[in-house]
């Protein structure tokens, strides 16, 4: 297997990470007791190619073993820690504002996970945005390429501590 590398790390609070390992662990004993006990009611009404609970059910194992094997790849390789205060620089767990192809957008640089419910869009550091501004200090610019090809300009307007 290979060794984890500098994108497989995920930087996440105490109170995220404890949230994360408790979802775990429902999906990985009553989650997956009560899937199997769904599928093998299912199975038991007969003709598997027509059987609609059936198929539904075995999606929603797929979806929650999928699940599973991300939060178990999140948690192994987090980074865990206090939200930094902001110093006017750009890094993970900071909310940016910023000038991106000639619009002003506010955003959470981190995980998915660690913006829980925020309202803010969230970006991962590993995103070409993410990477274009790790680093950046408020007044500076960098650029990255969009899926398409474009050259995207991003200028740093603010960075403040994210509050959850």
């Amino acid at each position: 297997m290979a060794a984890s590398s500098e994108q497989d790390t995920v930087w996440l609070t105490q109170e995220a990470y404890d949230r994360l390992a408790l979802e775990l662990k429902e999906l990985t004993t009553a989650g997956r007791k009560e899937i199997s006990h769904r599928i093998e009611i299912a199975r038991e009404e007969g003709d598997l190619k027509e059987n609609g609970g059936y198929h539904a059910a075995k999606e929603e194992q797929a979806k929650m073993e999928n699940r599973i094997r991300t939060l178990t790849t999140m948690l192994k390789h987090a980074v865990v820690g206090e939200i930094p205060a902001s110093s006017g620089v750009v890094e993970p767990g900071t909310v940016v504002t910023a000038h991106i192809h000639g619009d002003q957008e506010k955003f959470l640089l981190g995980s998915r996970e660690l913006g829980g419910d925020t309202d803010l869009d969230v970006y991962s550091e590993q995103s070409p945005l993410g990477q274009a501004i790790i680093g950046l200090k408020v007044g500076e610019s960098g650029t990255y390429t969009a899926p398409n090809g474009a050259e995207i300009a991003v200028e740093i307007l603010g960075v403040e501590t994210f509050i959850p």
